[in-house]
Formats: structure tokens, C-alpha cells, sequence
């Protein structure tokens, strides 16, 4: 059974950081995309960044590239989002996502919800 929980949210001063963790469960070792999506009153979901869990690739949306960090620890089955330099723009419900089980990120669809099999319930991170 698979459970992806959140934490970490919070308010943020514009130019200030914050982190995101993810405890995953129910995944086995195997490869795995995992990502961290937001979504923005009642547009839709975006890809945010993701991370394969097997070869460690990276891989972020344009929009936070070089202000945010996706990392991972694999003992703790946690994953994180480090967000920096925040701006009012990246006020939204942040959520951790997983694509099917052993399969890892596609360079051309990570960012897609469609791809995404398993969610999060989300964290809500406001930035002033």
C-alpha cells in the first residue's frame, strides 16, 4: 500500500527558504519517479521538480530552476523539497507524487500530472 504524507508547509517572507519532506511508503527498491507538483487556486497541477529514485537524475520546471533543490534520502524513504529565494508567484498547495512503481522519470512527461500514479494530500506554503 502505497502513502506519500507531507510536512513542512508554512508562511515565508519573499526571499526566504523553506523546507518540504515526504515519507514515503510501499515502494520497493527499485527505480521510482518521484516528484513534488503545486497547484495554484483552481489552475492545474504543475510539475514542479523530480528526482528518480535510481540514478539520482534531477529534473525541474523552468520556473524554479536554480531556487529550488529536490533531494532524497533513501534509508529514510523521505523526500525533500528545499525551497529558496521564494516569491509571492510560488504561494500554493505543495504535493508529493509518485509515478507507477518501478519505473523511473521520463525527461518528457515527468511534469505531467497524468503521469503521476500516487498523491500526496498536499501542504500549503504561502509566501509574503
Amino acid at each position: 500500500h502505497v502513502q506519500l504524507v507531507e510536512s513542512g508547509g508554512g508562511s515565508v517572507q519573499a526571499g526566504g527558504s523553506l523546507k518540504l519532506s515526504c515519507a514515503a511508503s510501499g515502494f520497493d527498491d527499485s527505480s521510482n519517479c518521484m516528484a513534488w507538483f503545486r497547484q495554484i487556486s483552481t489552475k492545474e497541477r504543475e510539475g514542479v521538480a523530480a528526482i528518480d529514485t535510481g540514478s539520482a537524475s534531477t529534473y525541474y520546471a523552468d520556473s524554479v530552476k536554480g531556487r529550488f533543490t529536490i533531494s532524497q534520502d533513501i534509508a529514510a524513504h523521505t523526500l525533500y523539497l528545499q525551497l529558496g529565494d521564494v516569491k509571492a508567484e510560488d504561494t500554493a498547495i505543495y504535493y508529493c507524487a509518485a509515478g507507477p512503481r518501478s519505473h523511473g522519470c521520463d525527461s518528457g512527461s515527468w511534469s505531467r500530472p497524468s503521469s503521476v500514479n500516487y498523491w500526496g494530500q498536499g501542504t500549503q506554503v504561502t509566501v509574503s
